[in-house]
Formats: C-alpha cells, structure tokens, sequence
C-alpha cells in the first residue's frame, strides 16, 4: 500500500501529493468537525484535544486515502496536463 503510493508520487510528483494532501485535509477536518460537535464539554474545551483525537481517527482510514490517491492523481495529471496548466511525467 505505501509502496503504491511512493510509486505514485514519483510517477505524478506534486500533482499525487496535492491530491493525497487534500484528502487527508477532508478526512481530518470531517473527524474534528464530528468529534467537536459529539465531545464531551471537557474536550470541547480545549481544541487542541479534539484536533490531536481526531488525527489519531485520521490514522484508521488510511488505506482508503491512498486508493483515492493512487486511482484520482492520474485522473486530475491528465487533465491539468490537456489544459498545459502543469506538466508532470506519467
């Protein structure tokens, strides 16, 4: 799994990582916006305790990020390379 992902970084570059960045900036942001609004009042209270919970739930997914990654980089290359608006190998 992660030895796909390395592969899809080197084939796409900064195309791959923009796209993996970004899903894991959903994925984090959808577990803290869960966690804050089902969370106790005391971890409420401090969002650092959210935030730090919901990286840790952002772990569990992680195979499912990178079979976004890996099947949507090529898909969004493709495209950005047919509008010349980046070039990347691939």
């Amino acid at each position: 799994m992660a030895s796909r992902l390395k592969e899809i970084v080197k084939m796409y570059g900064k195309v791959a990582l923009g796209v993996h960045f970004f899903v894991s900036g959903v994925s984090i942001s959808r577990f803290y916006i869960a966690i804050k609004n089902n969370a106790s009042k005391q971890l409420a209270k401090s969002a650092g305790g959210a935030l730090a919970l919901s990286l840790l739930c952002h772990k569990g997914p992680f195979p499912i990020m990178v079979h976004i990654t890996t099947t949507q980089a090529p898909l969004i290359a493709r495209f950005l390379r047919q509008r010349k608006i980046f070039k990347t190998g691939g």
